[in-house]
């Protein structure tokens, strides 16, 4: 099993609910240090309505400044069809992300469309991101479990990825979106979907509390997962988690232990530190 362990950071979530709206050159300046400290792998921003996420009105303005960035993976997130389109237009991302909720009503909320609607979407943008040289990732949210009192059933979630399997996605985020998941249950998922699917990539994007984000981590990592998104300072979140500790996974915290435990990431820690206090200070000045 593999020692390397990518790490791909999310500004964009870390930096979107954020109220008050960072000048774009800040987000650039800020981005260009995480690659600068050996990140390669980069979440630059989102192509969704500027009044519902106005913090993200400037993604093609960011896409733009890292097109020419060397062996740099440029994500971006869209959740329907005109958002794919400004992507395709932009030029320069490698991959285009779409969550796909677990949750029929978290779907409903955060897209706009029901998951009957979601499902021929998911096919569209498989075939459009294949003409246009992208990689498409499916983020599988509430993978683990919501808010909503819809009880979690591994089975329903093994099913869908089946389907997902079958209509031909080949990289699943499976995402704990308000930080309910439990280690042993993050072992059991990872351990059958990556055995069940091996031409499916399985990567995490796992939210928690200072004092237990590696918990999940830790799980996931032994059952194979070499994959995590995380946030430096740990920002962002999901609004929905109703516990203001809830956060991304920190960049610098993820890298440590990592490093410690004798995996591979390729990155700084220590230029990762700076970029979380840069973080945590654009957090303070725009939130």
């Amino acid at each position: 099993m593999s020692d390397t362990v990518t790490v791909v950071e999310t500004p964009r979530d870390a930096f979107q609910g954020l109220p008050t709206f960072i000048p774009t050159a800040e987000k650039i300046q800020y981005i260009q240090a995480v690659i600068d400290a050996g990140v390669k792998h980069v979440d630059l921003g989102s192509f969704v309505s500027p009044k519902a996420v106005p913090q993200m009105a400037d993604s093609e303005e960011v896409v733009r400044s890292f097109r020419k960035a060397p062996e740099l993976e440029r994500i971006a997130i869209v959740v329907n069809g005109k958002g794919v389109q400004r992507a395709i237009e932009v030029g320069g991302l490698d991959a285009i992300g779409f969550p796909f909720s677990l949750s029929r009503d978290f779907q409903l909320h955060n897209t706009k469309m029901t998951s009957t609607q979601t499902w021929p979407l998911v096919e569209q943008f498989i075939i459009q991101t294949e003409l246009h040289d992208m990689s498409f990732i499916l983020y599988l949210s509430m993978a683990f479990g919501n808010p909503y009192g819809e009880a979690w059933d591994e089975q329903a979630l093994l099913r869908y990825i089946k389907s997902l399997a079958a209509m031909g996605v080949r990289h699943v985020s499976l995402a704990d979106t308000v930080a309910v998941a439990k280690p042993d249950q993050v072992k059991r998922v990872f351990t059958q979907v990556i055995r069940d699917y091996p031409e499916i990539e399985f990567s995490a994007h796992f939210h928690g509390r200072p004092h237990d984000w590696f918990a999940c981590v830790d799980a996931a990592l032994e059952a194979g997962c070499r994959r995590f998104d995380a946030a430096c300072g740990g920002l962002g979140g999901c609004p929905f988690a109703q516990d203001k500790l809830i956060a991304n996974i920190p960049t610098e915290g993820l890298v440590d232990r990592l490093e410690r435990a004798g995996f591979k990431t390729g990155v700084d820690v220590d230029k990762l530190r700076h970029c979380a206090e840069s973080a945590r200070g654009l957090q303070q000045k725009y939130g």
